[in-house]
């Protein structure tokens, strides 16, 4: 049977543990959130209420009090004067210490109480002992388990890990870095000396140190994902003689010129898949700049080498409007373009399964459905991802596993703009392109806000838009998380609207519907047969009626940032002049106001997207790829952006000139681990 120390430390092992801290390096990356100066003792009357303390004096007077409440109450005396300490909650043993008589050390926050200053549950610690001479960490911890352990593990690791540099001292003095032992050594011992609120706010140079480490490895890791991707064989994809493309024939067909960001972004995607490793690159583009055009052109390049092509989309009205856009393209170069989702009946699915693995199916497009193991491609040569970040990791590679021949050539997706200091952070493993261009006569969206106090001259306003052949869409909110909330909003304001405007027809679309009763809503939609559709957020991507050119979206303050803007993109796609209306309740928190504000003040994606990346942080940009967020603990993309660049070009140097270095300061970071590599 263990003993109790052996049990207790096991207890700590594992709560330790919890935190990550298994080995020696982990203790010595485990750094301080803050710190305390107990390295001087202040007299009782130079204390400021606001401010953290240490006072030595003597106890002259305690008492457990019942009025208004039970407290235990005590009064310490130096030689300058006289301080409350109070406590809310305690044990008889602390009743014992506070005896008249007896000499403390306490430290805590100051407060003014009502009998002057005082602190509330100070730390108490015995006058006997020496004065520390650095200042105390405190760091990061669980509940059960006490600051001391998690020093006096990280004082043994201290001596017992190889702190030696992993730069070359040329490189340290070219970036003006402090080496990585003495930076370590003063987050910590920081001496009494140093600068506490450049330690406390990150600005110290041992964390500049750190955080250009950190980042570092962050960027070796992704340069070597990307190496390691361009060992892998895919089928090379060249260029047919020209004139004889399926592209070039689907671009001479087309109502529209290309505009020159597409023209580049498909050369880009082209000269890719020339290649005889597969493409992983990113196509970003704000809403309605093109993006499904630009993937078909890729998917022609496949299927002119007779390879397959395959279209993935998060939602089932997403993917249809893919399938819907991109069928009649393909039936005009007589292509075999193939749906298939979970609202399929059984036989359509057997149809549709059947003409993949026969290879009949030259263009699919499709659900998670096309992920299902009862799904074989004959010979699939592109996958393409749709709003990539809604799919995690294993559902996008799941797609590129279906080829029977090799591993296809992928293309991801996404209408949420990535601000340049994420990209550059966490997507430096992936070739990224950006159609940053508006088809030529798209004209802009006017956006307005309104309070939902001015309902009924909203409705008067469609009432005028609808008569002159304009059509509208009334997009109503997810509220508190309850899908059948949102469907009862909707419901609801689908019968307002239906008595407010008598005269008109007014359809309902969520997602409860089935995929043919969403695409039997969303069709009259597209004919006019429907005025003003009553929609939950199922609309946000990918809905494409040229003809709506008002959009009301109802609660506007709910949405996030990014979703607003998505929305927004459903309408202005026509000739039509396009409003979108906020229709917001009050009163505003300060995030509201600033969303809302930003929709007002700009359409620009990309600026929208550096907005709500400041005011929301990169987890709607990085969806699945968070798993590698966890290893970023101390940098900041965007506030040490110019270390992140240092170390993307300092990576390079690495790789290519001192591989041995390089390996050395990545092991140290990841220690293993890969969860920067994940596609």
């Amino acid at each position: 049977m263990p003993s109790k120390p052996a049990a207790k430390r096991r207890t700590v092992g594992s709560l330790l543990e919890r935190l990550g801290l298994v080995s020696p390096i982990d203790f010595v990356l485990h750094f301080p959130l803050r710190y305390e100066d107990e390295t001087k003792i202040e007299p009782i009357d130079s204390v400021r209420a606001g401010h953290a303390s240490q006072l030595e004096g003597e106890v002259v007077w305690a008492e457990v009090t019942y009025r208004p409440r039970r407290y235990l109450l005590a009064r310490l005396r130096d030689d300058s004067g006289e301080i409350q300490l109070r406590w809310l909650h305690f044990y008889p043993s602390q009743v014992q210490q506070m005896q008249p008589g007896k000499r403390w050390r306490v430290r805590g926050e100051v407060r003014a109480g009502y009998n002057g200053l005082e602190m509330v549950h100070p730390k108490i610690s015995s006058v006997s002992g020496p004065l520390p001479s650095a200042l105390t960490p405190v760091y990061p911890s669980t509940e059960g388990l006490p600051q001391k352990a998690i020093r006096q593990r990280i004082e043994q690791a201290l001596q017992s890990v190889d702190l030696s540099d992993t730069l070359p001292e040329s490189v340290r003095d070219a970036l003006g870095l402090m080496s990585f032992e003495q930076a370590v050594k003063v987050l910590h011992e920081p001496k009494p000396g140093e600068d506490l609120s450049q330690l406390e706010d990150r600005s110290h140079p041992a964390w500049v140190r750190v955080k250009f480490d950190e980042l570092l490895a962050q960027q070796l890791s992704l340069a070597q994902a990307r190496a390691q991707r361009r060992l892998l064989v895919a089928s090379a994809l060249p260029s047919p003689p020209a004139g004889d493309s399926l592209a070039t024939r689907l671009m001479r067909q087309l109502p529209f010129e290309l505009t020159g960001a597409q023209k580049r972004v498909v050369d880009e995607i082209h000269a890719d898949l020339a290649k005889p490793h597969p493409m992983h690159r990113l196509l970003q583009g704000d809403v309605g700049s093109g993006k499904t055009v630009v993937a078909a052109l890729a998917a022609m390049r496949a299927i002119d080498h007779g390879k397959q092509a395959a279209v993935m989309a998060p939602t089932e009205i997403l993917a249809e409007q893919h399938f819907l856009k991109l069928q009649p393209w393909a039936a005009s170069l007589g292509l075999s373009c193939v749906w298939l989702a979970a609202g399929l009946s059984a036989s359509a699915k057997r149809a549709a399964v059947a003409a993949i693995e026969s290879g009949q199916a030259h263009l699919v497009v499709g659900t998670q459905a096309l992920i299902q193991s009862s799904v074989s491609f004959y010979d699939l040569g592109l996958a393409i991802v749709d709003e990539q970040h809604r799919f995690g990791v294993s559902q996008r590679l799941a797609l590129g596993d279906k080829s029977r021949h090799g591993l296809p050539h992928q293309l991801t997706m996404s209408a949420t703009p990535i601000p340049r200091s994420l990209a550059m952070t966490f997507f430096a493993d992936l070739d990224v392109s950006v159609i940053d261009e508006r088809p030529p006569g798209r004209l802009p969206v006017k956006t307005k806000l309104v309070s939902a106090s001015r309902r009924q001259e909203v409705i008067a306003g469609l009432r005028t838009s609808i008569q002159q052949g304009g059509q509208v869409y009334w997009v109503c909110p997810l509220v508190q998380e309850s899908e059948a909330l949102q469907l009862q909003t909707a419901t609801e304001t689908h019968e307002m609207l239906s008595a407010a405007l008598p005269e008109v027809s007014v359809g309902l679309v969520h997602g409860r519907l089935s995929g043919p009763e969403k695409t039997a809503v969303m069709q009259k939609f597209k004919e006019g047969q429907i005025s003003v559709l009553v929609a939950t957020t199922v609309i946000e991507v990918g809905v494409d009626v040229a003809n709506a050119s008002q959009m009301v979206i109802e609660h506007a303050e709910r949405f996030g940032l990014a979703q607003l803007h998505q929305l927004r993109g459903r309408v202005g796609r026509g000739v039509r002049e396009s409003i979108c209306l906020l229709l917001y309740e009050g009163p505003l928190s300060a995030d509201a106001k600033y969303r809302l504000r930003a929709m007002y003040e700009t359409d620009d994606g990309f600026e929208i997207a550096r907005r709500d990346l400041q005011l929301r942080g990169p987890g709607e940009f990085l969806g699945a790829r968070q798993s590698g967020l966890s290893l970023l603990r101390f940098a900041d993309f965007e506030a040490d952006a110019h270390w992140v660049e240092q170390a993307k070009l300092l990576a390079a140097q690495l790789r290519s000139k001192d591989s041995a270095i390089a390996l050395n300061h990545v092991e140290r970071w990841m220690q293993g681990r890969d969860a920067y590599l994940n596609g």
